[in-house]
């Protein structure tokens, strides 16, 4: 008898909004902690912003911890006890190297990482941190999930889908002056390639007198906003279909007819 393939049909997101402290990853977990006391128990992917436990600090060696630190060891707690996948990124130290990296977590302990492809070098992010070279998709019940992190999405190419995903997840600290391009590339990441977009940013002003308003936001593949977070602080909720994704893809297959293409490394 052949494997089934298990396909949860909807998938239900939280997103957390909040205002990160600055470079204090214990607080930002006890602060986390708290606010997820009130989670719905139904919730599948718990999704945290860009840099959640320090903010956006070009301290690498400072705020960088392991992948067997106190945040990582957290995350795998939270995940756990709350039966929940839990997502963001945080700034890691691995051999010898910084790097920005995106940290999925299962309730089970089982985990999957991608490393920021595009550092903001206009915030000199490329001087303190390594990039990654590898896309990474993630499979979670029957959804093909593809991470990625703030200025990635500037970048097309690199999210192009050839119906290798269902779901793109973007992790932000974007700031509140360039909101308009945040949303306008949101939505065309979700057109162009027929996918639910799911964007986390953070709220707040960071030791850099940078301010963020927010603006999270759930997009279904034909560009329509599910849900906008706008600049409230908390837990924001969306449901996902699996079947309506199919079934839009079906009868307005655009996918087909992309331009193919080789990424370099």
């Amino acid at each position: 008898m052949k494997n089934e393939v298990f396909i949860q049909d909807e998938l239900k997101l939280a997103l957390i909004q909040f205002e990160p402290v600055w470079e204090n990853a214990e607080a930002n977990c006890e602060l986390l902690q708290d606010l997820l006391e009130d989670l719905e128990t139904d919730t599948d992917v718990v999704i945290l912003p860009e840099s959640f436990s320090t903010g956006f600090s070009m301290k690498s060696q400072k705020i960088s911890e392991t992948m067997s630190g106190n945040t990582i060891k957290w995350m795998k707690y939270i995940s756990s006890k709350l039966n929940v996948v839990l997502c963001g990124s945080l700034f890691v130290k691995e051999n010898d190297k910084f790097l920005n990296r995106f940290v999925w977590v299962q309730a089970n302990g089982t985990m999957e990482t991608y490393d920021k492809r595009h550092l903001f070098s206009l915030g000199d992010e490329n001087k303190h941190y390594q990039r990654g070279d590898k896309a990474t998709i993630i499979d979670y019940k029957g959804w093909k999930i593809f991470p990625q992190i703030c200025y990635d999405l500037r970048f097309p190419v690199w999210s192009r889908n050839t119906f290798a995903y269902d779901l793109l997840i973007n992790v932000a600290n974007w700031p509140a002056p360039r909101f308009e391009v945040w949303n306008t590339l949101l939505n065309a990441r979700a057109i162009e390639n027929q996918c639910y977009v799911a964007a986390v940013n953070r709220l707040g002003e960071d030791a850099n007198s940078i301010l963020y308003r927010g603006d999270s936001v759930v997009i279904d593949a034909k560009g329509k906003v599910i849900s906008n977070a706008s600049d409230k602080f908390g837990i924001h909720y969306s449901t996902l279909s699996k079947s309506g994704l199919i079934s839009f893809r079906n009868k307005f297959n655009t996918l087909s007819d992309a331009d193919r293409f080789s990424i370099d490394p």
